[in-house]
């Protein structure tokens, strides 16, 4: 059987299912019958779930094969191991939710062909990085999220909404104003990840001219980095991770993700959990399950690892501290994100001393934070929805109105808290267990990092939990009826960690070794500390003697300052130096050469008269000259 033309309808029914709302909104918005027709995209949606969930169960660990350009060695290779798998089931089920989500969610609004093509597409871009072996194809993916992130985050363009932005219009921080709107969120998205994408492409190029193949289990990774050396292996991965690295909005990069609020939920739901910031992650998992690090004895590749270590968790302990601060919904969550992908990178590096079971760890955490992230998000959404309000609040009577968002948000937070015996708790003490064991290569600060991270983390899930359901204040606007496809859909998304808590403590997947770590007395003692964390929060979600704290903190330790002025100023100064370079060119070679080459040929021509008696005369002049040169010489 030839499977690459199941692989084909994989990626491609969803981009064609979305093509006749897309083009009937073009020339036909007005009709009825033109807003039915997101049913449409969110069956070829579930077609690519119905695939995928075949290639989990069905498909046999391999390559499938299908020549592009065999002249050059380049061919479409997709590839079905342990992580594409249930990688793909996990986007494909994820966005399919969403997906039912959005036919209520976004059923009024005024660009429904553009969201459902830039949705769709970004769903199957996220596929197409997934299942790519090959690094050309897996770049199409890549480069398609960007492409539809932009599409999506500045979805509501018109920037007529206050609903729609980040930050306090009017609020000014020095020079700054701490607002921005959805235009400005999906430019500053777009652009921050193509400074990204741009060194990670020639590091695809280097490493084909390198190798002269692009197939990651192909490529001979050990010998590559032993003929570039040690500071070429260093130079060489860094580009290649600052693609994953901005993707994911690890730091300095990560501002673009707290003003991708600005995007409608379900995008924000697809973007934090599935797709777009889970593709940096899941990258540098795939490459380093075939670079096998722990297998190397390359001295570049702990330098690199070494870095991203830490560069995770600091990245996690930003994140986590300034989500303590945070009052918008959805700005919260997208700083708990950023947290939590700093602990995927962490996590996966240990894999270069602890090996496989490094990645195994952070694969898992991805899962469990994708599905618990997607509910909280989809909750947020259906509470801006019905308070008409982006900033957190809810009172226990409003509660009881909103019982399912609310009975999710108990689960979905308690399960990514990582407190016990919850589906979390476990991947955890498989965390805590890869930073106890890197102890013993001299790395101490990891473990108290994670510690403290785990802490902060659990600390602003209950106040999330807590402002918007028991102790905030109360709406203003009280919008509650309906919501029953919303409903539905995040109740499926959070029954999710039951199923994962089952497959954990069940033992059905033989690559899970967390269990045995959660009963170890130094997990159990964390696990602690992040319930007492959690129950402190949900009881005082907010001290108003730290408020000055907390304004520094929502102001997110001043970062926007980096990206919306700092950075610019040196753009512009660049710009002027640049600028002074081309006039001094300008001057050089289009005014004063030619202007000494116009008064030379103008002297010339002077001489040039044509009458015999002048050039005698030059002649004559000449002459004398040399005889009185050769007579002081001779003299």
């Amino acid at each position: 059987m030839n499977e690459i033309p199941l692989f084909a309808v994989l990626f491609l029914s969803p981009v064609v299912s979305s093509l006749p709302i897309a083009l009937a909104w073009i020339y036909k918005q007005g009709e009825d019958w033109v807003k039915k027709l997101p049913y449409l995209s969110v069956a070829g949606l579930f077609v690519s779930l119905l695939i995928s969930l075949h290639i989990l169960f069905n498909f046999e660990e391999g390559f499938y094969s299908y020549p592009w350009l065999p002249d050059f060695n380049i061919n479409f290779v997709f590839v079905v191991d342990y992580l594409s798998r249930y990688m793909g089931a996990l986007t494909a089920f994820i966005a399919f939710l969403i997906g039912v989500y959005g036919l209520e969610y976004m059923k009024d609004d005024y660009r429904l062909g553009w969201y459902w093509f830039f949705f769709n597409t970004f769903t199957a871009s996220m596929l197409l990085v997934v299942y790519s072996d090959n690094l050309l194809t897996l770049l199409i993916g890549w480069e398609g999220l960007g492409l539809a992130s932009w599409g999506l985050i500045g979805h509501w363009f018109r920037d007529d909404d206050d609903i729609a932005f980040v930050g306090t219009k009017g609020r000014k921080v020095g020079m700054l104003e701490m607002s921005w709107s959805p235009s400005f969120g999906g430019w500053r998205a777009i652009s921050t990840i193509r400074f990204g994408d741009m060194p990670m492409f020639f590091a695809i190029a280097g490493i084909y001219a390198l190798t002269g193949s692009l197939d990651i289990h192909a490529i001979p990774w050990e010998g590559m980095f032993e003929r570039i050396g040690y500071f070429g292996t260093i130079f060489l991965l860094i580009l290649f991770m600052m693609g994953p690295f901005t993707k994911s909005a690890q730091l300095p990069f990560s501002e673009w993700l707290m003003t991708a609020m600005t995007g409608p939920t379900t995008v924000s739901a697809l973007l934090h959990s599935a797709t777009m910031v889970a593709a940096g992650t899941y990258l540098f998992m795939r490459i380093t399950w075939y670079i096998e690090p722990w297998n190397s004895h390359i001295p570049g590749l702990e330098a690199v690892y070494l870095f991203i270590l830490f560069l995770g968790l600091v990245s996690s302990l930003y994140g986590a501290v300034v989500a303590l601060g945070l009052r918008e919904r959805k700005v919260l969550l997208a700083s708990s994100t950023m947290s939590s992908l700093g602990l995927m990178f962490s996590a996966a590096s240990t894999s270069f001393w602890l090996g496989e079971v490094a990645i195994i760890v952070a694969f898992w955490y991805l899962i469990v934070h994708a599905f618990a992230k997607a509910s909280l998000f989809l909750v947020a959404g259906h509470l801006i929805h019905a308070t008409h309000d982006r900033f957190c609040g809810g009172d226990f009577a409003f509660s009881k109105k909103m019982k399912t968002a609310f009975a999710v948000t108990i689960l979905a937070t308690i399960s990514l808290a990582g407190i016990p015996p919850f589906t979390a708790y476990w991947v955890k003490s498989g965390m805590d267990g890869l930073m106890e064991h890197i102890m013993e290569e001299g790395l101490i600060a990891p473990f108290y990092l994670l510690v403290l991270i785990s802490i902060f983390y659990s600390a602003f899930l209950a106040k999330f939990l807590s402002l918007n359901f028991i102790k905030g204040e109360k709406p203003h606007h009280e919008h509650t009826e309906g919501g029953g496809l919303m409903k539905v859909a995040y109740a499926v998304m959070v029954s999710m960690q039951l199923v994962l808590l089952a497959v954990i403590l069940l033992g059905y997947d033989e690559h899970i070794h967390f269990v045995e770590e959660g009963f170890l007395e130094i997990s159990i003692t964390v696990g602690l500390l992040v319930t007492v964390a959690y129950l402190i929060a949900l009881f005082k979600p907010s001290i108003r003697s730290l408020s000055p704290l907390g304004n520094f903190l929502t102001d997110r330790m001043y970062m926007p300052f980096i990206n919306d002025y700092i950075i610019p100023q040196i753009g512009w100064g660049i710009i002027k130096v640049v600028d002074s370079c081309n006039r001094g060119i300008d001057l050089t070679v289009h005014r004063a050469i030619p202007s000494v080459f116009d008064e030379v040929s103008r002297a010339i021509r002077t001489i040039q008269k044509g009458h015999l008696r002048t050039y005698m005369k030059i002649v004559t002049g000449f002459v004398m000259v040399f005889m009185v040169i050769f007579a002081l010489v001779g003299w």
